[in-house]
């Protein structure tokens, strides 16, 4: 511990007696850097100074402001509140030392003092000090490091997600930044909504995220549909639709295989699993694959099941032309209640404009690529 001595600490003494200063500056410098103080207000600024004190011996006894009123303003300060302080005090009665110790000083002098006695309890205190002060960097530090490690995993998640997906899409050859624009359109709603105080509980900002990630992965099933099927340009026939709609059950069974070998469930790709196997539920019961009814879908499937189908009706596909915004919008307003949680289409009505302009912002982007 000693070692952590090696550079030079400095110590504030707070006296009004010219002696007492003397005293004890002349037997702290030989170790320590020295700062003296001969009032209670003077020793405020000199501890907000720099160097700032690693220890302060303030005399309890002084004119104007004394030693408890010091001590307490330094406390107070946030600048300041950690610098250990030691009073140094004529009066000598346990009950004064536990009043001292009690409104916060590390230790108790009193006078006369006693050289190595000083000597010991500063070296005490200053050693204290810099374990505590070293252990708070070492926190910072894992803290710094912890940080830079979770954005490194979620950096990877997301390149990672971006590729599935994108591979998925590409097959479905649905046209424009389908995954960027149903994203945009996720997490815009989940915001809106998580200001309710039916959704506030659920819709955390550290959720939103974990949506906003897995979303691209709603549809990672249809990679597992026959081409002929998935790029049909026209309508599909009722067998042809059954095999289409297994796509939901794919995707969550390629995300539940792939959690197998791990210790627990990754919670971006338990939110993944949930949007790939129910975001074609309806609110009244009537979508696939397991026909679930209003709160029984999850609320994150809900709201990818609007974002998705907002995008589908303003995009263009190999069996359809786009439609305007306002129209689509019109066409989800009629779904309120039968295809949609009611509360989630008012909240993406509330907020078309921002809809709007996150579809005209890719539409620009596209057309100025082409």
């Amino acid at each position: 511990m000693r070692r952590l001595l090696s550079t030079t600490a400095t110590v504030l003494i707070v006296d009004d007696a010219a002696e007492n200063l003397s005293v004890l500056g002349g037997l702290l410098h030989p170790t320590y850097r020295v700062l003296v103080a001969n009032s209670g207000v003077k020793a405020l600024r000199i501890a907000l100074g720099t160097p700032r004190p690693d220890l302060i011996l303030l005399d309890v006894m002084m004119p104007d402001m004394g030693g408890y009123e010091v001590l307490e303003r330094l406390r107070a300060d946030p600048a300041t509140q950690a610098i250990p302080v030691i009073f140094i005090t004529a009066m000598d009665s346990p009950e004064e030392e536990l009043r001292g110790l009690d409104a916060g000083a590390a230790d108790y002098i009193t006078k006369p003092i006693r050289p190595n006695l000083v000597l010991a309890r500063v070296r005490t205190q200053l050693e204290v000090k810099r374990a505590r002060d070293w252990l708070k960097d070492q926190n910072a530090y894992l803290e710094a490091e912890v940080s830079r490690r979770m954005a490194e995993n979620e950096l990877t998640q997301t390149v990672a997600i971006r590729a599935l997906a994108t591979l998925a899409e590409t097959r479905d050859r649905e046209t424009g930044n389908h995954i960027l624009r149903t994203q945009a359109f996720v997490r815009l709603l989940a915001t809106h909504l998580s200001r309710q105080p039916r959704f506030a509980a659920t819709l955390d900002q550290g959720y939103i995220a974990l949506l906003t990630r897995s979303a691209p992965l709603h549809d990672i099933g249809k990679v597992g549909i026959p081409d002929a099927i998935l790029q049909k340009p026209g309508p599909l026939t009722p067998a042809e639709w059954a095999i289409m709609q297994t796509h939901s059950r794919l995707g969550a069974d390629a995300i539940d295989l792939a959690q197998q070998d791990l210790d627990h469930p990754l919670p971006f790709l338990t939110v993944a699993r949930d949007i790939a196997r129910w975001h074609h539920e309806r609110w009244d019961g009537t979508g696939y694959p397991d026909g679930l009814v209003g709160d029984a879908i999850p609320i994150c499937a809900r709201i990818m099941s609007l974002a998705d189908c907002f995008d589908a009706l303003i995009s263009p596909r190999v069996y359809k032309p786009a439609i305007p915004l306002e129209e689509a919008r019109d066409l989800i307003a009629t779904e309120r209640g039968s295809h949609f949680d009611p509360v989630v289409v008012d909240a993406f009505l509330l907020g078309f404009s921002e809809f709007a302009g996150i579809a005209l912002t890719h539409l620009k982007a596209m057309t100025n690529a082409v």
